[in-house]
């Protein structure tokens, strides 16, 4: 028998040991590129054969196999040689699908809750959940286990001003989300210290779940978010208590419209609950006059609350409270205490505070395309996201409710209306945002009147949205490729603007030279909008190309970004990367970073599949 197809039974404590102090010669419990190469790896077939084990890709996966078998409790595992030396793309797509999602999902209700309270966001020491005044069930429910499960239930005010929110900060907690049967609705979380459900995370960890037919958990997100608008009146930038006052990137309109399309069941009633909930979210949130809406009709993020966003890490502001405090002649723990408490007044940290806190709602947290000036900015992403709601309102009304829809509000909604709406938008970005002479749109700062002239990677979300000309379109295409493409996929942004807005040597995760999957995602779509299949096929296999050599060498990791210029996920800014701590077998990746890789999978060409499976540099093909 071919030793390819022969199973071997093994001891899983003694060949995990046996393995571990041959290969993890670093004792960092994963086995990489970074050990020291040693073949004296055998395993021993049903003939006495010994079957060597060499590469370290086939040691890492043996590792992985023998730490899954141990965390289950087995004595004994059997496999085969080929499920060892399994094609990496292959088994990249088979971990998330049938492992890292299950892992990944969370419930708060008497079976999950205890799992998503015991991190570390709980500075007091005290657990807490906050549930809805207007949630009569939760209350009751949560009410009920308060004291069985050891935490504390706050019912939260009817009006939910920013001086509460301040208020209780100090007394951080989980926000309740939807219950349905006794039993809390389910969803998926990022990962590793982020244990809660976060705004536009979800959307993109959505389109990885339908891929893999995972259409009653995508659907689930829906109406999480559906309770999310109803009780907490916007879709959160997560549910903690101190993200009360923000919300995220909107995707809701996307969601509802690709879950309800995937659905085997015509779930009208379904489609309705969310497309209410979603045109509320769109009036009551973007487009109150004088808040997200601004006064030449376009939109920005504006993130309400007061003093220092609470959840930032210690230290993130020392440089900003060091120069203010030296303004007032303070030691700078003094001043800190003194500003939080009210006790000092300054207008321009306020305002600093102000544009921080809207820079963390545009889900870009950070970038110094939005340092010190978000809250001024009409950005392109904002605005293209904004012309998808108002042109998926439109098909939705008239593919599925016959042309008219009656809000719960009494309005009537037509897609007449919704179409004249996009229009208008569509009018405004091209007068304020769309830059001509460079073939670009750019974020728009309408208190200097003026476009900023960063190149970033949202300027092209009018191809995702279908916004851009065919015209504009060449131009956006043109620039994104020549701008943009980096060894490992999309920059963030380019480096010739970080270089002219940075004002010190601080780099930003939502730049040069990092890249994330919301914008591969989004950008890969809209290049096949417009049929660039080949500019969108590179650009695909680039950035799954980085993912999937990274896993390689590195025992299986996929984490939260990447630094797509050097093309590895050793990236260090600011809060590190998330993804990257696992004992011998990471279970369960990084949300958007798992979707990616499906979502890229489901568009590549079997092609620049095989060649993904054989490791071949993208400079190699294109």
């Amino acid at each position: 028998m071919n030793s390819q197809n022969s199973e071997f039974t093994l001891e899983v404590e003694p060949t995990f040991q046996r393995l571990v102090s041959v290969a993890d010669t670093d004792a960092d419990k994963k086995i990489t590129v970074e050990d020291q190469k040693n073949p004296d790896f055998y395993l021993i077939d049903s003939n006495g054969k010994k079957v060597p084990v060499q590469r370290t890709y086939y040691l890492s996966n043996l590792l992985q196999e023998l730490a899954q078998a141990r965390a289950e409790g087995k004595d004994s595992l059997s496999i085969t040689l080929d499920e060892i030396q399994v094609p990496p793309s292959r088994r990249i797509s088979e971990r998330i699908e049938n492992f890292f999602w299950d892992d990944l999902t969370r419930t708060i209700d008497r079976e999950g809750i205890t799992r998503i309270l015991e991190d570390t966001k709980a500075s007091d020491g005290v657990q807490r959940i906050y549930v809805p005044y207007g949630d009569q069930e939760g209350i009751d429910y949560f009410r009920d286990l308060q004291e069985e499960l050891g935490f504390e239930m706050v019912i939260l005010p009817e009006e939910i001003t920013p001086e509460y929110v301040k208020s209780i900060n100090t007394k951080p907690g989980i926000l309740a989300l939807a219950l349905e049967d006794g039993e809390g609705v389910p969803f998926v979380v990022p990962g590793g210290r982020f244990n809660e459900m976060y705004g536009w995370d979800s959307y993109f960890e959505g389109v990885g779940l339908l891929v893999d037919d995972r259409i009653d958990l995508a659907k689930a997100m829906v109406e999480n978010f559906v309770y999310q608008i109803n009780h907490y009146g916007k879709i959160l930038n997560a549910n903690r208590s101190y993200y009360l006052t923000r919300t995220q990137p909107p995707f809701m309109s996307s969601f509802v419209r690709e879950v309800y399309e995937a659905m085997a069941e015509d779930d009208k009633e379904w489609l309705r609950t969310s497309l209410e909930a979603a045109v509320k979210e769109y009036e009551q949130v973007w487009m109150e006059e004088g808040k997200r809406l601004t006064e030449n009709g376009l939109n920005r993020y504006f993130a309400e609350g007061l003093r220092i966003p609470p959840e930032t890490e210690e230290g993130h502001f020392e440089e900003v409270l060091k120069e203010f405090a030296a303004k007032h002649n303070m030691p700078v723990d003094e001043f800190e205490q003194k500003f939080q408490e009210g006790i000092i007044e300054d207008k321009a940290l306020d305002q600093y505070f102000v544009h921080d806190r809207t820079l963390r709602e545009s889900g870009h947290d950070t970038s110094w395309r939005l340092e010190n000036r978000a809250a001024h900015l009409n950005t392109v992403d904002l605005n293209s996201l904004l012309y998808k709601y108002e042109k998926d309102f439109a098909y939705l009304i008239d593919e599925y409710f016959e042309g008219e829809f009656i809000h719960s509000s009494g309005r009537v909604y037509t897609p007449e209306y919704w179409s004249k709406k996009a229009e208008t938008r569509k009018k405004l970005m091209n007068r304020y945002l769309w830059n001509e002479e460079e073939g670009s749109f750019f974020d728009y700062n309408f208190k200097k009147g003026e476009q900023t002239g960063y190149i970033s990677a949202t300027n092209f979300y009018p191809l995702w949205s279908k916004m851009a000309s065919e015209e504009q379109a060449q131009k956006m295409v043109e620039n994104l490729m020549s701008h943009l493409k980096a060894t490992g996929g999309i920059l963030s942004s380019a480096k010739v603007s970080v270089e002219q807005e940075a004002t010190n040597e601080v780099q930003r995760q939502w730049d040069y030279p990092n890249g994330w999957a919301p914008h591969q995602m989004l950008l890969w779509k809209g290049l096949l909008h417009y049929g660039y299949e080949e500019e969108a096929q590179e650009l695909i296999y680039r950035w799954l190309w980085m993912i999937t050599r990274n896993a390689v060498d590195y025992n299986g990791t996929i984490p939260e970004k990447y630094d797509v210029v050097d093309a590895t996920h050793k990236v260090y800014a600011e809060y590190g990367n998330v993804g990257t701590e696992f004992d011998y077998i990471t279970t369960s990746g990084f949300g958007w970073m798992n979707a990616s890789y499906q979502f890229g999978l489901e568009l590549l060409e079997p092609e620049y599949i095989e060649e993904l499976d054989e490791l071949t540099p993208p400079d190699q093909i294109f």
